[in-house]
């Protein structure tokens, strides 16, 4: 067999170590996770009582067990306002895996656990999430059951954690403006995170907000300024539709511990490339119902009962400076439309259905055993298991069943004067090339009736906010007759993929297409260079670059090698880099972005821009370990390396280049080719002992004989690729050892200061 050959079998056979896929399951809704904390101090509930009531500091558990792995030395601490007690054993949870080590459980360093204070259902957050993240960038959710020192204290809401991974997953970025916008001091009618403009001195808002990004108190007081005293331009502040798309669900599903309640508190604020603010809903346990206070003024709490929250006002708060944000909205007649069409999505695609119910159903049969058995929980099994239909009493109030309130808020809503406006309706939206050419223009045509205005929204980039151009219907734009109800507008494809969609508008009502636009969207996808598997492959990466290579601002950023393995160059364009699987499409390569024969290309994951000199990705990796994907303009995977805790100024990449396994590189090798001993060199004499390796690659059993008498007895080990010691004896004329149940890959063969690589092919 020729080595060629060999390389190629072992790369087919053992996937190069890199044709792994890893699977983000924690927030999995198939599974409930198990979390088991073990602190050695017997007092650590004072301690972290102490902590949580002081400044909110990490109590350090010896170790945290997560489905089975364990982690040592972990940051834990409770979380949460109302929610949290000192009385209470079922607190709420926040776990730190990398607050003393730099480790992650498949990429998650952060775990947020909901204790479900004050709903009977104990589904509330996790159902919330699940029909919120079909319209907005929001956390993942399950269930988790904890256990402390062995004791089982309940079953908990999971919820991902709102940080700068969650910012770099959703928004391309990590390194801007990040507010959580919650008081730091008891709530009351007059303490509220509103939005409202109180002076040019940043100070008087600190116990409002906390700015978790290193600057940023004086684009919050920009906001504040802008959303208060200047609404007709908050479009060029924040993301105006993440605004709508929040606001709609909040009023819709009446989620009051949040920015439309009485505190206005309860969600996250980040600033992305484009210096627009965007909205993240945070915390939904007391969402369909379980905080019945709408606020007014600033003044009173306005509790409302089941039947006022049943018919709250979908205007509510429009006319109210101490919320300039709904005021800002409601005030501006097509956002006001907007809304309403949001509005009616929601309700037509979960509640009216009662999609809602039958996934309520499924959360309450996958949960039921665990939750029956909590006997922390705040409620008792009669309304646990009730919780959909029966109304429950809780402290000053009474919670409704989700059914109870969703299907008279459904009633109501359908019978007020705005969901009764006549809306247009979309008919059809159509392109007229489905695969143009790069730098083509392309027409986009959409049948629409009871129209008066109709608008084509686009955009080049993900990571930009969409154009917004007018639609005609007069003949001269590509859109047949004049009059007839279909509209036209063109754009040009100057980028591998178009994002589109178009809104409808008359003076009483809108509509989109598709109807989840701007979180959906329809795509123009240009022509790619098609690429195989096996071409192009990731080759070696750096996660924890301080001294070995620098981009052309001389800046240490994490970095990406590709080698391309064909005899032919290689046009990357319209092909995308990730380290999320759920998300491939993570970054796209841009025009003219080739990679030579046998060549290399670097690619700095640090979230900047391309420039004429390098390549930058719009994602950074992580040292506690996490994935890169490569793959193609149509999503194929064609590429994968999923890889644990990194470090410094340490590489992994393959030996040999574009075909052998994955190895830490000691001496990194950026765009060069990576040293290693590869199979070639198995063959050869090694520093003159006289050693025959045979057969290579090997299947159950391999030969290791020397004929010299000075090596004869010298210490022999074989090691994994993960340090793993599989074999030690001592050199003989003749040593057989057994492979058959070693997995396939290459191993380290050490005798001495010697080492030589061995295949394992069964």
């Amino acid at each position: 067999m020729k080595r060629r050959a060999i390389y190629f079998l072992i790369f087919l056979i053992c996937g190069g170590g890199s044709m792994v896929f890893g699977q983000n399951s924690f927030y999995s809704l198939d599974s409930i996770q198990t979390i088991e904390v073990f602190f050695e101090q017997d007092n650590w509930d004072y301690q972290m009582d102490t902590a949580k009531m002081g400044a909110e500091g990490y109590t350090l558990a010896r170790w945290v067990k997560i489905n089975g792995v364990q982690y040592d030395s972990v940051g834990v601490k409770y979380k949460g306002n109302s929610s949290f007690d000192s009385t209470y054993i079922k607190n709420p949870f926040h776990i730190s895996l990398d607050k003393f080590r730099n480790q992650s459980y498949d990429g998650i360093r952060d775990i947020k656990l909901g204790n479900n204070y004050a709903d009977p259902t104990m589904i509330r957050e996790v159902l919330g999430y699940h029909i919120l993240e079909n319209y907005m960038h929001c956390p993942k959710s399950n269930f988790a059951k904890l256990y402390i020192n062995g004791a089982f204290i309940g079953l908990y809401s999971n919820a991902e954690d709102i940080g700068k991974d969650f910012c770099s997953d959703h928004f391309y970025s990590s390194k801007h403006t990040f507010v959580k916008c919650n008081p730091s001091v008891a709530p009351s009618t007059k303490i509220k995170s509103n939005l409202r403009y109180i002076s040019a001195d940043s100070t008087a808002y600190s116990s409002l907000y906390e700015v978790k990004s290193t600057t940023g108190w004086k684009e919050l007081v920009n906001l504040c300024d802008t959303v208060t005293n200047y609404p007709s331009s908050i479009d060029k502040i924040v993301d105006i539709d993440r605004v709508i798309w929040m606001l709609a669900f909040n009023n819709l599903v009446i989620n009051l511990d949040s920015y439309s309640g009485v505190f206005s508190q309860n969600y996250y604020l980040y600033r992305d490339k484009t210096r627009h603010f965007n909205p993240i809903v945070w915390d939904l346990n007391m969402a369909f119902g379980g905080f019945p206070f709408v606020g007014y003024s600033n003044t009173s709490l306005s509790a409302q009962n089941v039947l006022g929250m049943q018919q709250l006002p979908v205007n509510i708060h429009e006319a109210d400076n101490y919320w300039p944000l709904i005021k800002a909205v409601m005030s501006n007649a097509q956002y006001k439309r907007k809304y309403i069409a949001h509005m009616k999505t929601i309700l037509s695609e979960f509640i009216t259905n009662n999609l809602y119910k039958t996934k309520f159903t499924e959360l309450q049969t996958a949960i039921k055993s665990v939750a029956l058995v909590d006997t922390n929980k705040f409620f008792t099994n009669d309304q646990f298991l009730n919780g959909l239909d029966q109304n429950a009493p809780f402290s000053s109030y009474t919670v409704p069943g989700i059914a109870t309130l969703m299907d008279a808020r459904a009633t109501y809503l359908l019978n007020t004067a705005d969901f009764k406006a006549l809306a247009p309706t979309i008919v059809s939206v159509k392109s007229s090339n489905e695969a143009p050419e790069l730098d083509s223009s392309v027409t986009i045509r959409a049948k629409v009736t009871n129209a008066t205005a109709m608008y084509l929204n686009y955009r080049y980039d993900k990571e930009d906010k969409f154009t917004s151009v007018l639609m005609y219907d007069d003949g001269l734009h590509n859109d047949s007759l004049a009059g007839d109800g279909l509209y036209g507008a063109s754009v040009t494809v100057s980028v591998s993929k178009v994002q589109y969609y178009v809104y409808a508008d008359n003076s009483v009502a809108g509509a989109f297409s598709p109807a989840r636009a701007e979180h959906e969207f329809y795509t123009l996808n240009a022509y790619a260079q098609e690429i195989n598997i096996g071409e192009v492959v990731i080759n070696e990466f750096m996660a924890t670059n301080k001294t070995i290579a620098s981009d052309e601002t001389d800046t240490f950023e994490d970095w990406i090698e590709l080698y391309n393995n064909s005899n032919s160059s290689i046009n990357l364009f319209g092909h995308h880099l990730s380290d999320d699987r759920d998300n491939l499409g993570k970054f796209t390569f841009p025009k003219n972005t080739m990679i030579a024969p046998k060549g290399y290309l670097a690619i700095w994951a640090d979230e900047d821009a391309t420039t004429k000199t390098f390549v930058h990705c719009n994602f950074k990796l992580s040292g506690a370990g996490e994935a890169i994907y490569l793959s193609n303009a149509n999503g194929v995977l064609l590429d994968s390396i999923v890889f644990g805790a990194q470090l410094v100024d340490e590489s992994m990449g393959r030996c040999a280049d574009g075909l052998g396994t994955f190895y830490h590189i000691v001496k990194p090798t950026f765009q060069r080719a990576n040293y290693c001993v590869g199979v070639d060199a198995i063959f050869e004499e090694s520093f003159g002992l006289q050693m025959d390796i045979s057969p290579n690659p090997a299947d159950v059993e391999l030969s290791i004989s020397s004929s010299s008498n000075t090596s004869a007895g010298q210490e022999m080990h074989i090691y994994s690729v993960t340090g793993v010691l599989m074999y030690h004896g001592s050199l003989s004329a003749s040593n057989k050892i057994n492979t058959s149940l070693w997995n396939n890959g290459i191993y380290m063969l050490k005798i001495g200061n010697e080492s030589h690589k061995v295949a394992i092919v069964h």
